[in-house]
């Protein structure tokens, strides 16, 4: 079993600065890909950045210039900072693991969602 669990939400006025971190733990083996996503209520989960193994990143064009995303390798463990945050950013931000896990002889691709963390800012 693969466990992905994030923290470091909470409440933040317009213009201030949140850190979350998400862990990736169990019989993970290697990760290929992590990801911040945000789902508004009714709506679907969108990808808010997203960082390989090789630490190519991607944005969403919303938090460009705002956010920061980043890993560590030997923890298998990714960060967001969030700084200038808006009223928008508010929402349950879920972390999401690509990757393989089982053992060394035998492995399987795994992706798994952490439960989420919320995130509020406001005016």
């Amino acid at each position: 079993q693969v466990q992905v669990v994030e923290s470091g939400g909470g409440l933040v006025q317009a213009g201030g600065s949140l850190r979350l971190s998400c862990a990736a733990s169990g019989s993970i083996r290697s990760i290929n890909a992590m990801g911040w996503y945000r789902q508004d209520p009714g709506k679907q989960r969108e990808l808010v950045a997203l960082i390989t193994g090789g630490g190519s990143t991607n944005y969403a064009d919303s938090v460009k210039g705002r956010f920061t995303i980043s890993r560590d390798n030997a923890k298998n463990t990714m960060y967001l900072q969030m700084n200038s945050l808006k009223p928008e950013d508010t929402g349950v931000y879920y972390c999401n693991v690509k990757g393989m896990k089982g053992t060394v002889f035998y492995k399987t691709p795994v992706d798994c969602w952490g439960n989420g963390t919320l995130v509020t800012v406001s005016w």
